[in-house]
């Protein structure tokens, strides 16, 4: 007879790619994993997959028996997780990937008051700017930020966003505040690193498109960065508002020709499943989700 927990673990193998991929998933060790697979071939007489150190292949053999179990393993789970998820307190851990700059516009604190609505639940935060493999990596959670294109996991628009001209306080005082957008090619602004040094912005305005060339001495290769410099009156900068909504709101930065900007995409939550999601993983999507939302209406 067949073990049904062997034919789960062949199926969750086939998903991740790999023993390691899955092995880290169910927080078994892949040796584990092998060796139940290889019961499972045993008990089927015929070998499912192929192994190799770099590759994991199905056989023919194995790609039926997938097709066949793969999607009843699917109905299962997504069962068990619906039953739990509408009667059990979320616990456990999250592991949650972001921007490295995500704090700047998402304050830590937060994380502390969802931890502290829910005192079961665990979160580790993975900072990296790489749009890393969420299964490959065992991540339940990733917020992104700019245009998600060609997006295969389920993703969910939390924020619309653009970017705009900004200064601080201190430069506008000393240059003043430019009156139409070619007037910035003349005026010091900070920018992405090029190699020419030379930065062409495309910003939409009330005559529809415009392009500027823009240059200046300071330029950095993140909008963090260039954040600083802006802050610091290094120039006039164009900031993703998400990154500078407490400036705005301080009086920290000054818009600068309010009627253009740039659009940027948005914030975008993703996670690999939206019916396997725990209950841990849909509050802190909810919580973070309302925070957002309630952030960005007390400043837009």
């Amino acid at each position: 007879m067949l073990d049904l927990n062997d034919v789960a673990i062949f199926t969750h193998v086939v998903r991740a790619g790999s023993f390691a991929a899955a092995a880290r998933k169910l927080g078994i060790a892949p040796n584990t994993l092998s060796r139940r697979v290889q019961l499972l071939e045993e008990s089927l007489g015929t070998r499912l997959l192929v192994r190799s150190t770099r590759k994991l292949n199905m056989t023919p053999a194995g790609s039926l028996f997938f097709d066949q179990c793969g999607k009843g393993i699917t109905e299962v789970e997504e069962a068990g997780a619906s039953l739990l998820e509408s009667s059990s307190e979320p616990g456990g851990l999250v592991r949650v990937t972001v921007p490295v700059d995500f704090f700047e516009h998402a304050p830590v604190t937060w994380v502390g008051e969802f931890l502290a609505k829910h005192p079961k639940v665990q979160v580790e935060f993975i900072l990296d700017d790489r749009k890393i493999d969420l299964v490959e990596e065992s991540i339940d959670v990733a917020f992104r930020g700019g245009k998600l294109e060609g997006a295969t996991l389920v993703a969910r628009r939390l924020l619309d966003s653009r970017r705009a001209l900004f200064a601080s306080p201190a430069w506008v005082a000393r240059h003043g505040a430019p009156t139409h957008v070619a007037e910035l090619e003349a005026l010091e602004c900070v920018t992405a690193t090029s190699v020419s040094g030379y930065t062409v912005w495309r910003l939409h305005g009330p005559e529809g498109q415009a392009e500027v060339g823009v240059s200046g001495r300071f330029r950095a290769n993140t909008a963090q960065a260039q954040a600083h410099a802006v802050r610091a009156g290094l120039g006039i900068g164009l900031m993703p508002l998400l990154l500078v909504l407490r400036d705005i709101a301080a009086g920290t930065l000054v818009p600068i020709l309010p009627d253009y900007s740039q659009d940027s995409g948005g914030l975008y939550v993703v996670s690999p499943s939206r019916r396997l999601r725990s209950p841990a993983v849909t509050a802190l999507i909810e919580f973070f989700a309302e925070r957002m939302r309630s952030n960005w209406d007390a400043v837009a």
